[in-house]
């Protein structure tokens, strides 16, 4: 049996939007973004989710971390971080409709942070906010059957942007594991997305979500109250939108020329015209496009060959 929700027309006009953006992003070829643009999105995307649990490092130390350098700082929430980035790291290593996977990067994920990680909870718990229990879990000996379900529920006909929400807010409600919970689940929201949109290992919506935690848990209380997820799908499918659109105006607005280099070095083109370079950045000038490429040769990254209307590019390395 699906997990109960509605599909409102809010619901379809967010989805024809998220859509739309995707075919824009697809089209400029957003959707291999270059090396720096993906490891700061890496960085956002863990600094985000673990500040929503409430780590303290800041994204100057997660870069830190990522670079081998020591960091002083609380030893849980460098662990967290530490963890963290083996996850991100092995995220395409990961399968969204497998349980046993699911389980790996909770062990991972949760790895001397807490007692059995990659296991179910064998307590009850519930969430506490001030002195008023905010969300009563269901026993821990139904866990087992209720992720069983909500893993056949990812098999169905259903349409990923939707999947992933009613995915992301049932474990949520079920609450499979003594800690890390929140993190798991906009981790698998992320890979379900993935599957469909590759694009989305770049987008972290996460610090969208960490700029209004509030937004947040009140999508999730609301849905607990009336027993569907429907508020919960509306509220994250603004989240991924808003999170589209940030990229598509850091692609308008904000690549300098070494930017739209790196970008046009991961593309994996071997050899290619200044109009070719253009046909990728379309809102540049050609004598743009001749400084960005005279300055590639001047880096090394690119040698020339031919003249006038016969010349070429290379990508160094291939």
């Amino acid at each position: 049996m699906n997990p109960p929700y509605d599909i409102t027309s809010r619901i379809l006009k967010l989805i024809t939007s998220i859509s739309e953006k995707l075919g824009q992003i697809n089209a400029s070829f957003l959707d291999k973004p270059s090396t720096s643009l993906r490891k700061q999105n890496k960085i956002r995307t863990i600094h985000s989710s673990l500040k929503i649990e409430g780590n303290t490092l800041t994204e100057e130390q997660i870069t830190a971390i990522l670079a081998n350098k020591r960091v002083i700082g609380p030893q849980k929430d460098i662990k967290e971080v530490i963890n963290a980035i083996k996850v991100y790291d092995a995220i395409l290593d990961y399968k969204p409709n497998d349980e046993k996977s699911f389980l790996r990067a909770h062990k991972m994920l949760m790895a001397d942070l807490i007692e059995k990680p990659g296991n179910y909870r064998k307590q009850g718990v519930g969430i506490v906010k001030g002195n008023k229990v905010e969300h009563l879990a269901p026993p821990y000996e139904n866990v087992p059957f209720l992720m069983k379900d909500l893993f056949q529920y990812l098999k169905s006909e259903e349409i990923e942007l939707i999947k992933s929400c009613v995915f992301h807010y049932e474990m949520e409600f079920i609450h499979p594991f003594i800690d890390g919970n929140g993190r798991m689940g906009r981790l698998w929201q992320t890979l379900i997305l993935m599957a469909k949109y590759p694009v989305f290992e770049y987008i972290p919506f996460e610090t969208l979500i960490s700029n209004d935690q509030q937004k947040y848990y009140k999508a999730l209380a609301d849905c607990d109250k009336v027993g569907k997820s429907t508020k919960f799908i509306e509220y994250m499918l603004d989240v991924i939108n808003e999170s589209l659109s940030s990229l598509l105006i850091f692609n308008n607005r904000t690549f300098n020329t070494k930017q739209r280099l790196e970008y046009f070095e991961s593309l994996d083109i071997v050899e290619f015209t200044r109009k070719d370079y253009m046909d990728i950045f379309k809102d540049i000038s050609s004598s743009t496009a001749s400084r960005d490429l005279k300055k590639g040769i001047e880096l090394g990254l690119l040698i020339k060959s031919g003249e006038n209307n016969k010349t070429k590019y290379k990508i160094i390395g291939f």
